[in-house]
C-alpha cells in the first residue's frame, strides 16, 4: 500500500513537472536560434498588423465623419472661390478636398493658357478629367496603406507558426531517440513549444485577415464616393457653371 502511494505521488510530481515544461515561460527559457527567429518574426508581424489596424480604423472614422461635411459644404457654398478656399483649409489627410483642389487647379491652369498648344491638344473637359483621374488614383492608393501588409500577415503567419510547430516536434523526436522514452515528461517541453507556436501563428493571422476584409469593404465604399464626387466636379469645372442636378442634390 505504501509503495503504491509512493508510486502515485511520484507520478503526480512527474506530471506536474511535465505541465510546467509546457508553459510559455519554460518555452522562452529553452528557445534555440530557430525558435527565436520564428517567435520574433511572429511578434513583429503582430505589432505591424496592430499598428495598421489602429491607423486605418482611426482614419476611416475621421473620413466617415468629415466626407459628407466637406462635400456638402463645397456644393452649398454659392461662391466658387469661397468653396475652394474652404477646401484649402482642410487637413492634408482629407482626400475629398484634395480631389476638388486638383480639379480647380487644372481648370485654372487650362484657362490661363488659352491659345497655347496645351489648349489645342486638350480641351478643358479632357484636361480636368485627366487631373481628376490622377487625383482619385492617388487618394485611392493612400486608402490602401497597410492593406498589403495585413494580407501578407494573414497569409503567412500560420505557416511561420507551423515552422515553429515542426521544429518543436523535431525536438520531441530527438528526445525520444536519445532517451528511448516516450513518456510525457520526456517530450512535454518540445510538444508545448509546438502547440504554443501554432497558437501564436493563428493569433497573429486571424485578426489580420478580418481587418483586411473589413478595410477592403470600407475602402470600396470610399472609392465609390471618390468616383461620384469626381464626376460631379468634372461637370462643374468643365462647363464653368454649377450643374443643375448636382446643385439640386446638394
Amino acid at each position: 500500500m505504501l509503495q503504491e502511494t509512493t508510486t502515485a505521488a511520484t507520478a503526480g510530481g512527474s506530471n506536474a513537472e511535465a505541465l510546467q515544461q509546457m508553459s510559455f515561460g519554460h518555452m522562452i527559457q529553452n528557445f534555440d536560434l530557430v525558435a527565436w527567429i520564428v517567435f520574433i518574426t511572429l511578434v513583429t508581424m503582430s505589432i505591424l498588423s496592430i499598428y495598421w489596424m489602429i491607423y486605418n480604423f482611426v482614419r476611416n472614422l475621421r473620413l466617415r465623419s468629415s466626407s459628407d461635411r466637406v462635400i456638402s459644404t463645397f456644393w452649398e457654398t454659392p461662391n466658387a472661390q469661397d468653396a475652394i478656399r474652404y477646401m484649402e483649409e482642410q487637413p492634408s489627410s482629407e482626400p475629398f478636398s484634395k480631389i476638388a483642389l486638383d480639379a480647380a487647379q487644372a481648370a485654372s491652369h487650362h484657362q490661363r493658357h488659352e491659345g497655347s498648344r496645351l489648349v489645342e491638344s486638350l480641351n478643358r473637359s479632357e484636361f480636368v478629367d485627366r487631373a481628376l483621374r490622377q487625383a482619385v488614383t492617388r487618394e485611392s492608393a493612400r486608402l490602401d496603406s497597410g492593406q498589403t501588409l495585413l494580407a501578407s500577415v494573414g497569409a503567412t503567419a500560420p505557416f511561420v507558426g507551423l515552422l515553429g510547430t515542426v521544429w518543436g516536434i523535431y525536438h520531441a523526436l530527438i528526445r525520444i531517440g536519445m532517451s528511448g522514452n516516450a513518456s510525457i515528461d520526456a517530450v512535454a517541453g518540445p510538444v508545448g513549444e509546438a502547440l504554443i507556436m501554432t497558437a501564436i501563428g493563428l493569433f497573429v493571422a486571424i485578426p489580420a485577415v478580418l481587418a483586411f476584409n473589413f478595410f477592403t469593404r470600407a475602402n470600396r465604399v470610399t472609392n465609390s464616393k471618390f468616383d461620384t464626387f469626381a464626376h460631379d466636379l468634372h461637370d462643374f469645372f468643365a462647363t464653368g457653371s454649377r450643374v443643375g442636378d448636382v446643385a439640386g442634390k446638394r
